[in-house]
C-alpha cells in the first residue's frame, strides 16, 4: 500500500495535466512536473475550440456517430462513448472554473468544424480557447493548492515490483534526484516535433510515450498520425494553424489556378474529415509544382467581423503583410496531432499499476485512424477527470495487457541532431506513405549510433516507423501509395506494442 502522504506526480502542465490535478487535488497531494514553463503546453496553442453537444437538437448521440464516422473503423466504441456523454458536464465545470468561453444569446456560443454534423464547437476569445483554457486552468490549480514545478525534466519513471513508484528528474539547475509517488500521471502531450513541418510547440517531442515504454507500459495505434490541412505556410517563418474553425465559417480552399478544388474530392468540400482535405491539397499542390494553396476567407469576411472572429490568425498574418479580409492565406499540411500514445482504459490506467496516462499521450481508442476536431480538448478533461478518481479511489489494479500486443526491441538511437531526425520522419513517415522510404528511415535510424540514454524521441520515431511499415493498407491518417486501399479484411484491428524484455 503506498504512503497516504506521498503525492500524485503529474507529468506535463497542459490541460490534461492541470484538470487531472485539480480533480485530485481536493483529496490528495498533488506535484505537477514540466521541463518548460508552466504554461508552455499544446493547450495554449489549440485556437478551435472544444466540441461537446450542448446545441439544441444535438445529442451525445450523434456527437458520438460522427467521432466514430471520423475514425476510420478503430474508434473504441465503449470508450467514444464515455467522451461524448461525459463532455457537456465537463464543459460546464471549465466554465464554472474561468474559462471564458464565448457566449451568443446567454448561452454557449457554437462554431462548426469539418466532419460534424451539427454546431457544436465552444471556444473562448474566438480562436484563443486553447491559451484562456490553459489560464483559467492554472489559475485554478494554484488556487487549489497543487505544487506546480516547472523546469523539471521527468528522465524516468521508477518502477518497483511491477507498479510505479516514482519519478527520477533533473532539473535546469543540473540536479538529479527521485520524487517517490503514490501514482504517475504522463500528460506530456504529443510528438509534433519529431517532424520538421508541425503545428506543435517545442516541447512536443513524444518524451513521455519514450517514458512510458521503458517502463513497461503498451503503447497503440502509433501509426495514425493526424496533418492539419491548413497550417501557414510562408518563407523564413515556422508553420502556423490556421483553424479549422475558418472553414467552418465558410473559408474555401483554392489551388494555384483559382479554382475551388474540394467539391472534387469529397461531398462534405472543405469540410470533409482532416485527412481527406490533407491529401487533396497535397494532390492539388503536386500537380501544380506548389509548395501551397490558399485559403480564401473573403467571402466569410463580406458577412462576419472575422478580425474580431480569429484576432490571433488575424494578428499573426497580418505580421507578414496578410489581411486576411482581402488576401488568401498560403496554406500547407503540418503534423498536427498524435491519434496513438500510451494504452489505456477509460480510467487513465496503462498496464502497469500506479501509471497513467491522459490527454494525447494516452490512446484511449476514441480518436481511432482519425480524430475528430475539436475532440482532443474535450478528452483531455474528460479522461482527465475519470484518471483522478481512479487514482483517488485507492485501486491499485492496471489495465489488462493486450493478449496481441507486439514485443519489440527498441534501442536508443543517438541522432546527430534533433533536425536530422525530423527531416527523416517528414520524409519516410509523412502523409503519404511507402514501404521503401519507410525501410529506408529505419536504416537510417539503426545507423545511429547508440549511447545509453539516446533520444527518446528516436524511441518513439522507431516505433511509429515499424507501425506504419506493418500496417498494409491505407485508412484514416495512414496513407500508404503502395497499398491505397483500406482491407477491413485483414486490418481491421489496432497495433500495440510492449518493451521485449
Amino acid at each position: 500500500m503506498p504512503n497516504r502522504g506521498l503525492p500524485v506526480v503529474v507529468i506535463g502542465s497542459g490541460a490534461a495535466g492541470l484538470f487531472t490535478a485539480l480533480q485530485a487535488a481536493p483529496v490528495l497531494p498533488v506535484l505537477v512536473l514540466t521541463r518548460a514553463g508552466a504554461a508552455e503546453a499544446n493547450t495554449a496553442w489549440a485556437q478551435g475550440g472544444i466540441a461537446a453537444a450542448l446545441g439544441h437538437g444535438d445529442s451525445p448521440r450523434s456527437h458520438l456517430e460522427d467521432t466514430v464516422a471520423a475514425g476510420a473503423g478503430l474508434v473504441d466504441e465503449a470508450a467514444a462513448r464515455v467522451l461524448c456523454d461525459e463532455g457537456p458536464a465537463r464543459i460546464r465545470e471549465l466554465a464554472a472554473l474561468g474559462t471564458p468561453f464565448d457566449l451568443s444569446g446567454g448561452t454557449f456560443a457554437l462554431g462548426r468544424e469539418a466532419a460534424h454534423s451539427a454546431n457544436r464547437i465552444v471556444h473562448a476569445g474566438g480562436d484563443r480557447t486553447g491559451a484562456r483554457l490553459e489560464q483559467a486552468l492554472l489559475a485554478a490549480a494554484r488556487a487549489a493548492g497543487v505544487t506546480i514545478q516547472d523546469m523539471s525534466e521527468v528522465t524516468g519513471i521508477i518502477v518497483e515490483h511491477g507498479r510505479a513508484r516514482g519519478v527520477r528528474i533533473h532539473t535546469v539547475a543540473g540536479a538529479e534526484r527521485a520524487i517517490e509517488a503514490r501514482a504517475v500521471v504522463i500528460a506530456t502531450g504529443g510528438a509534433g516535433q519529431l517532424y520538421s513541418h508541425t503545428t506543435n510547440p517545442a516541447v512536443a517531442r513524444g518524451e513521455g510515450l519514450a517514458l512510458a515504454f521503458d517502463a513497461g507500459a503498451e503503447l497503440a495505434d502509433l501509426e495514425f498520425y493526424q496533418f492539419h490541412p491548413t497550417a501557414l505556410r510562408f518563407p523564413g517563418v515556422r508553420p502556423f494553424l490556421i483553424s479549422e474553425a475558418v472553414r467552418g465559417e465558410g473559408a474555401v480552399l483554392r489551388n494555384a489556378a483559382g479554382e475551388r478544388f474540394m467539391p472534387r474530392y469529397h461531398p462534405l468540400a472543405d469540410l470533409a474529415p482532416r485527412d481527406i482535405v490533407a491529401r487533396s491539397i497535397v494532390s492539388e499542390m503536386q500537380r501544380d509544382g506548389a509548395d501551397h494553396v490558399v485559403l480564401d476567407c473573403t467571402e466569410v469576411a463580406a458577412r462576419m467581423d472575422i478580425v474580431a472572429r480569429f484576432p490571433s490568425i488575424a494578428s499573426f498574418c497580418g505580421e507578414l503583410g496578410i489581411d486576411i479580409r482581402t488576401t488568401p492565406i498560403p496554406v500547407a499540411p503540418a503534423a498536427h496531432y498524435f491519434m496513438g500514445g500510451v494504452r489505456t482504459d477509460t480510467w487513465g490506467r496503462t498496464t502497469v499499476a500506479g501509471l497513467y496516462a491522459a490527454g494525447e499521450a494516452a490512446c484511449t481508442g476514441v480518436h481511432g485512424a482519425n480524430r475528430l476536431a475539436s475532440n482532443s480538448l474535450l478528452e483531455t478533461v474528460v479522461f482527465g477527470g475519470r484518471t483522478a478518481a481512479h487514482i483517488a479511489s485507492g485501486a491499485h489494479q492496471p489495465a489488462e495487457s493486450d493478449a496481441h500486443a507486439i514485443a519489440v526491441d527498441c534501442a536508443r538511437f543517438a541522432p546527430p541532431s534533433h533536425a536530422a531526425l525530423q527531416d527523416l520522419m517528414w520524409h519516410a513517415a509523412g502523409m503519404e506513405r511507402d514501404a521503401g522510404r519507410m525501410r529506408d528511415g529505419l536504416a537510417t535510424l539503426r545507423s545511429w549510433r547508440t549511447t545509453e540514454e539516446g533520444s527518446p524521441s528516436a524511441r518513439v520515431a522507431a516505433l511509429m516507423l515499424e507501425a506504419a511499415l506493418a500496417r498494409e493498407e491505407s485508412r484514416g491518417a495512414h496513407f500508404r501509395s503502395d497499398f491505397p486501399e483500406l482491407d477491413d479484411a485483414h486490418w481491421h484491428r489496432r497495433q500495440v506494442f510492449r518493451r521485449a524484455d
